[in-house]
């Protein structure tokens, strides 16, 4: 590896405020009224203004749902990224969760290569990650470098599918990646258990993500969320609890 390709250091996030969520296990949404804490099977929503909760979804008895990784907030519908971590063979679905009502109103089957944990829409593009471990809920031959993020369409086909840096890799490892948030042109990726965050870029012919910058983050990874305003939120699990933090843009640029 040549230096250039080496990704820049972020300064460190500046925390800006906490708000206690029992439901912060898993990830967070962030929107401009709201705030959602999301657990395995449940999610719980808060006034964004007084932190006080106004709503909980839990999965239905009997639904087969155990592991709700992450959410996205798209046109008052909850977008939620679902595996049966730690089961195998690994399977995965998308739930699509009203945001006012919180009443499960679909779900679709994404089977892929690994566990889905995060899901963003970009670009006219949905992108999914598929995670990948070395240990528990990792497939017989197959470890962490095996997590994939994919492209796809409106309708949920395959356009590409990209490996990460091995950059990115060696920090994640022997787990993979927990959350995706893009922002902009570049995708924050973050691990499960250290405090950092990894921009990642496509490269100028569009065919790979370059890492370009690490980030300092004030809670240990798990999924993300950008609000409207370009605040980061992030969970900070042991203290259940939603953190707001305001985060530079990425140094560097793609090669």
């Amino acid at each position: 590896m040549i230096a250039a390709d080496l990704p820049a250091q972020w300064p460190p996030s500046v925390e800006l405020r906490r708000v206690e969520a029992a439901e912060a296990r898993q990830g967070v949404v962030a929107g401009e009224r709201e705030l959602f804490a999301v657990s395995d099977r449940a999610i719980g929503r808060y006034d964004r203004s007084t932190g006080r909760r106004t709503g909980m979804w839990r999965a239905p008895p009997g639904s087969g749902i155990s592991h709700v990784n992450s959410c996205i907030l798209r046109a008052r519908l909850l977008v939620c990224a679902v595996s049966n971590y730690p089961a195998l063979p690994q399977r995965s679905h998308l739930l699509w969760i009203d945001a006012d009502t919180l009443i499960l109103r679909s779900a679709r089957s994404l089977d892929g290569p690994g566990s889905l944990t995060f899901a963003d829409w970009h670009a006219d593009s949905w992108w999914v990650g598929y995670a990948n471990y070395d240990g528990r809920g990792g497939m017989p031959g197959r470890d962490h470098r095996a997590t994939l993020i994919l492209r796809l369409s409106p309708d949920f086909v395959e356009r590409q599918r990209f490996t990460l840096p091995a950059t990115l890799l060696a920090r994640i490892a022997p787990r993979s990646v927990s959350g995706g948030a893009w922002r902009g042109d570049w995708l924050l990726l973050t691990g499960h258990d250290r405090h950092e965050g990894f921009a990642v870029r496509l490269s100028p012919d569009g065919q790979r993500l370059v890492h370009v910058a690490t980030v300092p983050l004030p809670t240990p990874g798990q999924a993300i969320a950008w609000d409207p305003g370009g605040h980061l939120w992030s969970i900070d699990r042991p203290r259940h609890a939603l953190v707001e933090s305001l985060a530079p843009p990425p140094l560097g640029t793609p090669r």
